[in-house]
């Protein structure tokens, strides 16, 4: 039974690590090289092709007992790029409409910064329930809402086009689930706050160089 929890677990570990890759790896190239949106996502794409390689060889040499030809490599490099792009693709640009507060921040969800969307898209499958309740802010949104106007906000369009912050809903939902979630962004390099004030929720951003220490 043990070899059998310990053999599940490295499986889980090898399944989630492409992810991780993708996601740490972009956030890597924002932060530390200052790359903008789409570089900082290529460097994290190119991690995983690279991981998914040599995952594809392994599982070839086993069935096979070969490290195979030029020809075979290159299917794998292929297939590789080919399922990181796509994943890519429909991580940051598809979102449903269950997993949105209201229409108003579905409208606005393209203005979110794409290495933050393809984070929150890879963490709804595991999290069928993630709802979005706040992306793109005006100065006057926190009028609105009774609040002091934040001239920090990540919230507010940076000057790179993009939002870099974004609310989810915590309230309704346990404290394991919520500590989960806040730790899973924590991990892939994000800066993570929980507001209890107007409405109970987990505030995730990305750092801006228009406002260093914005949230």
């Amino acid at each position: 039974m043990k070899k059998i929890f310990f053999f599940l677990l490295r499986l889980l570990l090898l399944l989630v690590l492409p992810f991780i890759c993708l996601i740490r790896g972009a956030v890597f190239g924002h932060e530390y090289y200052e790359l903008a949106s789409w570089p900082a996502i290529l460097v994290g794409m190119g991690i995983t092709v690279f991981l998914l390689i040599l995952y594809f060889s392994f599982i070839y040499g086993r069935i096979t007992g070969k490290v195979g030809n030029a020809k075979s490599f290159k299917l794998r490099i292929f297939f590789a790029i080919f399922l990181v792009m796509g994943y890519s693709a429909y991580a940051i640009v598809y979102l449903a409409d269950s997993n949105v507060k209201s229409p108003e921040i579905k409208r606005t969800y393209s203005s979110l910064h794409p290495i933050l969307r393809l984070s929150i898209s890879t963490v709804i499958f595991f999290d069928k329930s993630l709802l979005i309740t706040d992306g793109k802010r005006q100065p006057e949104d926190y009028k609105k809402m009774g609040l002091k106007t934040k001239r920090q906000s990540l919230h507010y369009v940076q000057s790179d086009g993009y939002v870099h912050a974004v609310d989810i809903r915590t309230r309704r939902h346990g404290e394991f689930r919520n500590g989960l979630l806040k730790l899973y962004f924590k991990m892939m390099g994000f800066n993570t706050l929980r507001h209890v004030g107007t409405e109970d929720h987990l505030h995730i951003s990305l750092s801006s160089r228009d406002k260093p220490g914005g949230i």
